[in-house]
């Protein structure tokens, strides 16, 4: 079982205060239940909007969706992406996972 994280990483209609990528999720699980994640954050994202007036999703890959979120006074982009562990210093491997 691997360990993922779900991102969603601006691409436009932020501010510069909110350019950072921000962790929506963090779990163990199976590639399958990844995907499965990565698809009910993208649906469930709404940054700092109190109502989601149309949300768009474009499936780049498996591990990614380009979001087009509308408010009713603005319009935000986001790259909702899936991120696996690779390496952890604090495995007691000693090695990265590859």
């Amino acid at each position: 079982m691997s360990r993922w994280i779900v991102l969603a990483i601006p691409v436009d209609g932020v501010s510069e205060s909110d350019r950072n990528a921000q962790t929506l999720t963090e779990f163990d699980g199976s590639a399958e239940e990844a995907e499965t994640a990565l698809l009910q954050a993208a649906n469930a994202y709404e940054h700092k909007l109190w109502k989601v007036r149309r949300r768009e999703i474009f499936k780049c890959s498996s591990q990614s969706y380009f979001v087009r979120i509308h408010g009713r006074m603005a319009t935000y982009s986001f790259l909702v992406q899936l991120a696996e562990l690779v390496h952890d210093t604090e495995q007691s491997t000693g090695r990265p996972a590859v």
